[in-house]
């Protein structure tokens, strides 16, 4: 593994980091204090977005995407992590690479418009007591003559307000395990309009303003054979295939943010004055700086790694929950020592740093829970030993 950036690494990430700062950035404050991202913006993103080549960048160059691999891919995200949420995420999207999985004429009718940004994507899974134990879901897709007809409700479904289709996992029936009965799962294209598919307006949030959730629900929708993606009951190992990066990407978005809050740290320690010196020449400030900036180093180093051995085909669950676990926590840990090297000053909104300690809060929970993650590492040492 190098350690340094490849020259045209070098480039991307330079060209990421200028578009975040000088068209991201100017929008951050409205939103925030707005909690609303205008339709207006995300265009005007979208088209500066595609011009400078940054546009679903994480998609394979077959269907005109960058064709990054997954370091470089993973050094693209931590730049407009940098920036708020909903900005990077709706502005300059990255479709799921889930719709990889789909027939030709499914890439045609639903990933060809989300490249050209025409339509955006939402994946839903979640429901009110099914979280982390997907297998627990309780939202079915039964066979009625040759249809399928779904029922049941999915919460915590990021930007299914402007999302034009969903790709919902539903229950599809019950198979034996050796821990005991265990739902079948499938996956299914529900285009917005469907009648019996309602999206309603989501919960609050204190992490991410303008990135909005919303509720789904499914009243004896009915969808043919040809809204199946990937094959029937196989609905877990498409995601698996398909969205096994997903923790990396939020690692490498945390990066970006707690990048920030240090860097804003260090230049208040070294022009803040107290007691006739600066602040950075104390011993509680100077500390707290060398910790952050080693927890992020560390986060860094365990997020790369897994980036390049998925590149290499040699990572593992563990790694990605490491580097998943290790960022998120470190963000914490960042931004809040952030604030106190700033004193009141960090939590005011002139800064962007009260927003980064709110934003934070949520990376320790979405895309698998900071726990799970911790049993993930758990269970992969103990197997090796059988246990």
């Amino acid at each position: 593994m190098q350690f340094g950036m490849t020259e045209e690494q070098a480039m991307i990430v330079e060209t990421t980091r200028a578009f975040v700062e000088n068209e991201l950035y100017p929008h951050e404050a409205e939103i925030e204090r707005t909690g609303h991202l205008d339709m207006d913006v995300i265009r005007d993103v979208q088209k500066k977005a595609m011009e400078a080549g940054l546009y679903a960048a994480n998609m394979p160059e077959e269907v005109g995407g960058a064709g990054l691999d997954t370091l470089t891919w993973l050094m693209y995200e931590k730049e407009l992590g940098r920036a708020n949420y909903a900005l990077h995420w709706t502005g300059v999207a990255r479709p799921s690479n889930i719709l990889m999985a789909g027939t030709a004429e499914q890439r045609e009718k639903y990933l060809v418009p989300c490249m050209k940004g025409e339509k955006w994507d939402c994946l839903a899974m979640t429901e009110p007591d099914a979280g982390s134990d997907l297998r627990g879901m309780k939202a079915t897709a039964k066979r009625d003559g040759g249809d399928w007809v779904l029922n049941g409700t999915k919460h915590f479904i990021s930007h299914a307000d402007i999302a034009d289709f969903a790709i919902c996992f539903m229950a599809t029936g019950v198979e034996d395990t050796p821990r005991g009965p265990k739902k079948k799962i499938t996956a299914f294209f529900v285009d917005k309009g469907t009648p019996g598919f309602e999206v309603r307006e989501g919960y609050g949030n204190v992490s991410h303003r303008g990135y909005t959730n919303a509720v789904l629900e499914f009243d004896d929708c009915r969808l043919p054979d040809e809204a199946v993606l990937g094959e029937v009951d196989k609905g877990f190992q498409v995601a698996n295939e398909w969205l096994g990066a997903t923790r990396l990407q939020v690692a490498a978005t945390c990066l970006g943010r707690a990048e920030r809050a240090l860097e804003h740290s260090i230049s208040y320690a070294a022009e803040r004055k107290q007691f006739g010196q600066q602040i950075g020449k104390f011993q509680g400030v100077s500390f707290k700086l060398a910790d952050m900036a080693l927890e992020l180093k560390a986060a860094n180093l365990l997020t790369w790694e897994a980036g390049w051995k998925f590149d290499q085909g040699t990572v593992t669950e563990s790694d990605m929950s490491m580097a998943k676990l290790k960022a998120t926590e470190m963000l914490a840990f960042v931004a809040d020592e952030a604030i106190q090297i700033h004193g009141g000053m960090g939590l005011m909104n002139e800064l962007p740093l009260e927003r980064i300690w709110r934003d934070a809060r949520v990376e320790r929970i979405w895309e698998g829970t900071s726990e799970i993650q911790r049993h993930i590492i758990s269970r992969e040492m103990l197997r090796a030993l059988g246990a």
